[in-house]
Protein backbone atom coordinates (compact mmCIF):
# COMPACT_ATOMS: atom_id res chain seq x y z
CA UNK A 1 0.00 0.00 0.00
CA UNK A 2 1.19 3.55 -0.70
CA UNK A 3 1.27 6.18 1.51
CA UNK A 4 -0.85 8.27 -0.74
CA UNK A 5 -3.57 5.39 -1.40
CA UNK A 6 -3.59 5.26 2.90
CA UNK A 7 -5.01 9.15 2.67
CA UNK A 8 -7.05 9.02 -0.26
CA UNK A 9 -8.80 5.73 1.83
CA UNK A 10 -9.13 7.55 5.03
CA UNK A 11 -10.60 10.69 3.89
CA UNK A 12 -12.62 9.60 1.14
CA UNK A 13 -14.30 7.09 4.47
CA UNK A 14 -14.13 10.21 6.60
CA UNK A 15 -16.41 12.30 4.58
CA UNK A 16 -18.77 9.46 4.19
CA UNK A 17 -18.80 7.96 7.83
CA UNK A 18 -16.49 10.41 9.97
CA UNK A 19 -18.27 12.82 12.79
CA UNK A 20 -19.28 15.75 10.72
CA UNK A 21 -21.20 17.71 13.74
CA UNK A 22 -19.14 18.64 16.45
CA UNK A 23 -19.78 21.75 17.61
CA UNK A 24 -16.13 22.95 17.34
CA UNK A 25 -15.93 21.82 13.85
CA UNK A 26 -16.30 25.48 12.90
CA UNK A 27 -12.40 26.19 11.61
CA UNK A 28 -11.62 29.07 14.23
CA UNK A 29 -8.29 28.28 15.90
CA UNK A 30 -9.77 29.53 19.08
CA UNK A 31 -11.97 27.15 18.81
CA UNK A 32 -9.82 24.18 17.70
CA UNK A 33 -7.58 24.87 20.52
CA UNK A 34 -10.42 25.17 23.41
CA UNK A 35 -11.37 21.79 22.11
CA UNK A 36 -8.12 19.64 21.95
CA UNK A 37 -7.40 21.11 25.31
CA UNK A 38 -10.78 19.47 26.77
CA UNK A 39 -10.65 16.42 24.66
CA UNK A 40 -7.12 15.52 26.54
CA UNK A 41 -8.36 12.39 28.48
CA UNK A 42 -11.71 13.03 28.36
CA UNK A 43 -14.18 11.75 25.91
CA UNK A 44 -16.17 13.24 23.22
CA UNK A 45 -19.32 13.04 24.49
CA UNK A 46 -18.31 14.50 28.14
CA UNK A 47 -16.47 17.31 26.33
CA UNK A 48 -20.02 18.06 24.41
CA UNK A 49 -21.45 19.05 27.54
CA UNK A 50 -18.44 21.56 29.26
CA UNK A 51 -17.53 23.02 25.73
CA UNK A 52 -20.90 24.56 25.05
CA UNK A 53 -20.56 26.72 28.37
CA UNK A 54 -17.39 27.41 28.08
CA UNK A 55 -17.34 29.03 24.80
CA UNK A 56 -20.52 30.89 25.47
CA UNK A 57 -19.12 32.31 28.34
CA UNK A 58 -15.32 32.75 26.91
CA UNK A 59 -16.33 33.33 23.37
CA UNK A 60 -13.24 34.56 22.41
CA UNK A 61 -9.61 34.01 23.39
CA UNK A 62 -8.99 37.67 24.47
CA UNK A 63 -12.11 37.43 26.71
CA UNK A 64 -10.88 34.52 28.35
CA UNK A 65 -7.44 35.67 29.03
CA UNK A 66 -9.10 38.61 30.97
CA UNK A 67 -11.17 36.03 33.13
CA UNK A 68 -10.55 35.51 36.79
CA UNK A 69 -8.81 32.12 36.83
CA UNK A 70 -11.67 31.27 39.96
CA UNK A 71 -14.24 31.77 36.97
CA UNK A 72 -12.04 29.75 34.63
CA UNK A 73 -12.09 26.73 37.29
CA UNK A 74 -15.70 27.17 38.05
CA UNK A 75 -16.66 26.22 34.42
CA UNK A 76 -13.99 23.73 34.16
CA UNK A 77 -15.25 22.03 37.42
CA UNK A 78 -16.27 18.33 37.22
CA UNK A 79 -13.99 17.88 34.04
CA UNK A 80 -10.97 16.73 35.81
CA UNK A 81 -7.27 17.27 34.93
CA UNK A 82 -7.41 20.75 36.39
CA UNK A 83 -3.90 21.63 35.04
CA UNK A 84 -5.44 21.68 31.76
CA UNK A 85 -7.26 24.41 33.00
CA UNK A 86 -4.70 26.46 34.88
CA UNK A 87 -2.60 26.44 31.63
CA UNK A 88 -5.55 27.24 28.72
CA UNK A 89 -5.75 30.61 30.88
CA UNK A 90 -2.05 30.84 30.94
CA UNK A 91 -1.81 29.95 26.83
CA UNK A 92 -4.55 32.52 26.29
CA UNK A 93 -2.85 35.35 28.19
CA UNK A 94 0.40 34.46 26.26
CA UNK A 95 -1.77 34.85 23.11
CA UNK A 96 -2.71 38.24 24.09
CA UNK A 97 0.81 39.61 25.35
CA UNK A 98 3.62 37.73 23.22
CA UNK A 99 1.66 37.16 19.69
CA UNK A 100 -0.81 40.56 19.56
CA UNK A 101 -3.77 38.35 20.14
CA UNK A 102 -3.61 36.36 17.12
CA UNK A 103 -2.90 32.55 17.12
CA UNK A 104 0.45 31.03 15.68
CA UNK A 105 0.11 28.99 12.84
CA UNK A 106 3.14 27.01 12.79
CA UNK A 107 3.22 23.68 15.25
CA UNK A 108 6.51 24.60 16.33
CA UNK A 109 4.77 28.23 17.58
CA UNK A 110 1.64 26.57 18.97
CA UNK A 111 4.24 24.26 21.13
CA UNK A 112 5.72 26.91 23.08
CA UNK A 113 2.02 27.60 24.34
CA UNK A 114 1.20 26.74 27.77
CA UNK A 115 -0.20 22.89 28.31
CA UNK A 116 0.31 22.32 24.24
CA UNK A 117 2.37 19.93 22.88
CA UNK A 118 3.51 18.27 19.38
CA UNK A 119 0.33 16.41 18.75
CA UNK A 120 -1.99 18.89 20.06
CA UNK A 121 -0.06 21.48 18.08
CA UNK A 122 -0.28 19.54 15.41
CA UNK A 123 -4.00 19.36 15.54
CA UNK A 124 -4.54 23.32 15.73
CA UNK A 125 -2.12 23.16 12.59
CA UNK A 126 -4.18 20.94 10.95
CA UNK A 127 -7.86 21.68 11.53
CA UNK A 128 -7.40 25.99 11.94
CA UNK A 129 -4.38 26.34 9.35
CA UNK A 130 -4.71 23.59 6.78
CA UNK A 131 -0.85 22.79 7.47
CA UNK A 132 0.41 19.19 6.89
CA UNK A 133 1.17 18.00 10.33
CA UNK A 134 0.50 14.45 12.16
CA UNK A 135 -1.22 13.94 15.30
CA UNK A 136 -0.37 10.91 17.26
CA UNK A 137 -2.74 10.84 20.14
CA UNK A 138 -3.82 7.12 21.62
CA UNK A 139 -6.21 6.15 18.88
CA UNK A 140 -4.16 6.97 16.26
CA UNK A 141 -1.14 5.27 17.45
CA UNK A 142 -3.97 2.11 17.65
CA UNK A 143 -4.90 2.44 14.08
CA UNK A 144 -1.26 2.73 12.78
CA UNK A 145 -0.03 -0.42 14.89
CA UNK A 146 -2.72 -2.24 13.61
CA UNK A 147 -3.04 -1.50 9.95
CA UNK A 148 0.75 -1.36 9.49
CA UNK A 149 1.85 -4.38 12.34
CA UNK A 150 4.38 -2.27 14.25
CA UNK A 151 5.14 -4.06 17.28
CA UNK A 152 6.84 -2.55 19.88
CA UNK A 153 7.14 -1.39 23.89
CA UNK A 154 4.61 1.59 24.22
CA UNK A 155 6.76 3.34 26.53
CA UNK A 156 10.16 2.57 24.50
CA UNK A 157 10.81 6.68 23.17
CA UNK A 158 12.59 4.75 20.50
CA UNK A 159 9.17 2.68 19.00
CA UNK A 160 7.22 6.25 19.44
CA UNK A 161 10.13 8.20 17.45
CA UNK A 162 9.33 5.05 14.81
CA UNK A 163 5.52 5.41 15.00
CA UNK A 164 6.21 9.48 14.48
CA UNK A 165 8.19 8.95 11.61
CA UNK A 166 5.17 6.23 10.07
CA UNK A 167 2.28 9.16 10.57
CA UNK A 168 4.78 11.88 9.10
CA UNK A 169 4.85 9.80 6.23
CA UNK A 170 1.30 8.93 5.27
CA UNK A 171 0.07 12.89 5.61
CA UNK A 172 -1.67 13.83 2.30
CA UNK A 173 0.06 15.95 -0.57
CA UNK A 174 -2.63 18.70 -0.41
CA UNK A 175 -2.75 20.78 2.47
CA UNK A 176 -6.65 21.73 1.97
CA UNK A 177 -7.06 17.86 2.64
CA UNK A 178 -5.72 18.27 5.96
CA UNK A 179 -8.39 18.86 8.35
CA UNK A 180 -10.70 15.74 6.62
CA UNK A 181 -7.92 14.03 6.83
CA UNK A 182 -6.68 14.72 10.46
CA UNK A 183 -10.05 14.25 11.83
CA UNK A 184 -10.54 10.89 9.66
CA UNK A 185 -7.68 9.70 12.04
CA UNK A 186 -9.25 10.33 14.87
CA UNK A 187 -12.84 9.06 13.76
CA UNK A 188 -11.32 5.98 12.93
CA UNK A 189 -9.64 5.26 16.30
CA UNK A 190 -12.98 6.82 17.99
CA UNK A 191 -15.41 4.89 16.56
CA UNK A 192 -13.84 1.98 14.55
CA UNK A 193 -10.95 0.62 15.46
CA UNK A 194 -11.59 0.97 19.10
CA UNK A 195 -9.51 -0.76 21.87
CA UNK A 196 -11.83 -3.54 22.22
CA UNK A 197 -14.21 -5.24 20.13
CA UNK A 198 -13.05 -2.95 16.99
CA UNK A 199 -15.22 -3.11 14.03
CA UNK A 200 -13.30 -4.09 11.58
CA UNK A 201 -16.25 -4.88 8.80
CA UNK A 202 -16.88 -1.10 8.72
CA UNK A 203 -12.97 0.13 8.29
CA UNK A 204 -11.74 1.35 4.88
CA UNK A 205 -8.45 -0.49 5.81
CA UNK A 206 -10.13 -3.91 6.55
CA UNK A 207 -8.66 -5.48 3.25
CA UNK A 208 -4.96 -3.88 3.92
CA UNK A 209 -4.71 -4.07 7.47
CA UNK A 210 -1.87 -6.24 8.30
CA UNK A 211 -3.10 -7.10 12.13
CA UNK A 212 -5.99 -8.31 10.58
CA UNK A 213 -4.30 -10.71 8.16
CA UNK A 214 -1.99 -12.04 10.86
CA UNK A 215 -4.40 -12.37 13.26
CA UNK A 216 -3.11 -10.06 15.70
CA UNK A 217 -6.13 -7.34 16.42
CA UNK A 218 -6.31 -7.97 19.68
CA UNK A 219 -2.53 -8.46 20.53
CA UNK A 220 -1.82 -4.70 18.85
CA UNK A 221 -0.97 -2.34 19.92
CA UNK A 222 1.19 -3.54 23.11
CA UNK A 223 -0.72 -2.44 26.13
CA UNK A 224 1.22 -0.41 28.69
CA UNK A 225 1.89 -1.91 32.17
CA UNK A 226 -1.09 -0.53 34.43
CA UNK A 227 -0.11 2.13 36.59
CA UNK A 228 -0.32 1.12 40.40
CA UNK A 229 -3.06 2.73 42.58
CA UNK A 230 -2.42 3.96 45.57
CA UNK A 231 -5.14 4.41 48.40
CA UNK A 232 -4.86 7.86 49.75
CA UNK A 233 -7.04 8.95 52.87
CA UNK A 234 -8.62 12.27 52.98
CA UNK A 235 -10.95 14.16 55.74
CA UNK A 236 -12.90 16.95 55.19
CA UNK A 237 -14.09 19.61 57.31
CA UNK A 238 -17.31 20.62 56.78
CA UNK A 239 -18.30 23.52 58.60
CA UNK A 240 -21.31 25.48 58.65
CA UNK A 241 -23.25 28.61 59.93
CA UNK A 242 -26.98 29.00 61.15
CA UNK A 243 -27.79 30.57 58.03
CA UNK A 244 -26.15 27.92 55.97
CA UNK A 245 -23.21 29.30 54.72
CA UNK A 246 -19.86 26.80 54.23
CA UNK A 247 -16.28 27.07 55.01
CA UNK A 248 -14.45 27.14 52.03
CA UNK A 249 -10.72 27.71 51.10
CA UNK A 250 -9.08 27.66 47.61
CA UNK A 251 -6.74 24.72 46.93
CA UNK A 252 -2.74 24.91 46.31
CA UNK A 253 -2.16 25.18 42.53
CA UNK A 254 -0.52 21.87 42.49
CA UNK A 255 -2.20 18.83 43.59
CA UNK A 256 -5.33 17.57 44.07
CA UNK A 257 -8.11 19.73 42.78
CA UNK A 258 -5.41 22.88 42.56
CA UNK A 259 -7.05 26.35 42.36
CA UNK A 260 -10.44 25.15 43.31
CA UNK A 261 -12.33 25.95 46.16
CA UNK A 262 -12.57 23.46 48.76
CA UNK A 263 -13.80 22.80 52.23
CA UNK A 264 -10.70 22.05 54.77
CA UNK A 265 -8.96 18.60 53.28
CA UNK A 266 -6.49 16.54 55.73
CA UNK A 267 -4.42 13.55 55.35
CA UNK A 268 -4.32 13.11 58.92
CA UNK A 269 -6.85 13.02 61.20
CA UNK A 270 -5.36 14.98 63.93
CA UNK A 271 -4.95 17.63 61.92
CA UNK A 272 -8.76 17.96 61.16
CA UNK A 273 -9.39 18.40 65.15
CA UNK A 274 -6.66 20.73 65.43
CA UNK A 275 -8.43 22.69 62.39
CA UNK A 276 -11.45 21.91 64.10
CA UNK A 277 -10.64 23.78 67.26
CA UNK A 278 -9.80 27.04 65.70
CA UNK A 279 -13.82 27.01 65.14
CA UNK A 280 -14.36 26.07 68.73
CA UNK A 281 -15.25 22.62 68.08
CA UNK A 282 -14.55 19.21 69.72
CA UNK A 283 -13.80 16.01 68.10
CA UNK A 284 -17.07 14.53 69.84
CA UNK A 285 -19.25 16.89 68.30
CA UNK A 286 -18.40 16.13 64.79
CA UNK A 287 -20.51 14.17 62.29
CA UNK A 288 -18.98 11.25 60.52
CA UNK A 289 -20.54 10.91 57.06
CA UNK A 290 -19.89 7.68 55.07
CA UNK A 291 -16.70 7.57 53.00
CA UNK A 292 -16.40 8.18 49.91
CA UNK A 293 -14.67 6.86 46.67
CA UNK A 294 -13.19 9.37 44.30
CA UNK A 295 -10.84 7.48 41.37
CA UNK A 296 -7.61 9.94 40.18
CA UNK A 297 -5.69 8.87 37.55
CA UNK A 298 -2.99 7.14 40.11
CA UNK A 299 -5.26 7.27 43.18
CA UNK A 300 -8.07 6.41 44.93
CA UNK A 301 -9.58 8.58 47.07
CA UNK A 302 -10.86 7.67 50.56
CA UNK A 303 -12.73 10.81 51.61
CA UNK A 304 -14.22 11.46 54.93
CA UNK A 305 -16.47 14.09 55.72
CA UNK A 306 -16.89 15.44 59.57
CA UNK A 307 -19.42 18.10 59.72
CA UNK A 308 -20.50 20.69 62.44
CA UNK A 309 -23.02 23.42 63.21
CA UNK A 310 -21.67 26.51 64.51
CA UNK A 311 -23.07 28.49 67.41
CA UNK A 312 -20.34 31.05 66.53
CA UNK A 313 -19.22 32.47 63.02
CA UNK A 314 -15.71 33.58 64.00
CA UNK A 315 -12.57 31.32 64.25
CA UNK A 316 -11.47 31.71 67.44
CA UNK A 317 -8.06 32.15 65.78
CA UNK A 318 -7.08 33.78 62.41
CA UNK A 319 -7.20 31.97 59.22
CA UNK A 320 -5.68 32.97 56.12
CA UNK A 321 -7.27 31.79 52.57
CA UNK A 322 -11.12 30.79 54.03
CA UNK A 323 -14.18 32.52 53.28
CA UNK A 324 -17.98 31.88 54.04
CA UNK A 325 -20.30 31.46 51.19
CA UNK A 326 -24.02 31.48 51.05
CA UNK A 327 -25.68 28.18 49.83
CA UNK A 328 -27.06 30.18 47.14
CA UNK A 329 -24.12 31.72 45.93
CA UNK A 330 -21.74 27.87 45.88
CA UNK A 331 -22.27 27.70 42.12
CA UNK A 332 -20.30 30.83 41.78
CA UNK A 333 -16.90 28.94 43.04
CA UNK A 334 -15.41 25.75 40.91
CA UNK A 335 -15.62 22.89 43.46
CA UNK A 336 -14.32 19.46 43.29
CA UNK A 337 -16.86 16.89 41.71
CA UNK A 338 -16.97 14.41 44.86
CA UNK A 339 -17.71 18.05 46.95
CA UNK A 340 -20.29 18.80 44.33
CA UNK A 341 -22.26 15.21 44.97
CA UNK A 342 -21.48 15.46 48.84
CA UNK A 343 -23.09 18.91 49.31
CA UNK A 344 -25.77 17.58 47.21
CA UNK A 345 -26.65 14.59 48.84
CA UNK A 346 -26.61 16.30 52.26
CA UNK A 347 -28.09 20.14 51.72
CA UNK A 348 -31.16 20.67 50.66
CA UNK A 349 -30.10 24.19 50.28
CA UNK A 350 -27.30 23.26 48.07
CA UNK A 351 -27.95 24.60 43.91
CA UNK A 352 -25.96 22.51 41.31
CA UNK A 353 -25.53 23.71 37.82
CA UNK A 354 -23.94 20.42 36.61
CA UNK A 355 -25.44 16.62 36.41
CA UNK A 356 -23.10 14.86 38.13
CA UNK A 357 -22.52 10.77 38.38
CA UNK A 358 -23.22 8.90 42.03
CA UNK A 359 -19.95 8.13 43.73
CA UNK A 360 -19.91 5.24 45.77
CA UNK A 361 -19.67 5.71 49.42
CA UNK A 362 -18.66 3.03 52.22
CA UNK A 363 -19.11 2.73 56.01
CA UNK A 364 -16.71 3.19 58.48
CA UNK A 365 -16.19 3.14 62.07
CA UNK A 366 -15.85 6.66 63.87
CA UNK A 367 -12.00 7.62 63.99
CA UNK A 368 -10.68 9.44 67.42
Amino acid sequence: MTTSSFAERLITWQKQHGRHHLPWQVGQPYNVWLSEIMLQQTQVATVSDYYPRFIARFPTVASLAEADQDEVLNLWAGLGYYSRARNLHKAAKQIMDEFGGDFPQSRSELEKLCGVGRSTAAAIAAFAFQQRETILDGNVKRVLCRIFARDGNPADKKFENSLWALAESLLPQKNEHMPAYTQGLMDLGATVCKRSKPLCSQCPMADICEAKAQDRIAELPRKKSAPEVKTLPLYWLVIRRQNGALWLEKRPQKGIWGGLYCVPCFEHLNDLYHYASLFSVLPENLEESPAITHRLTHRLLMITPFSAMLETSTPTQTISDGLWVAPEDLVQYGLPQPLQIFLQHNSSDFIATKENKPVKQTKRKFMK
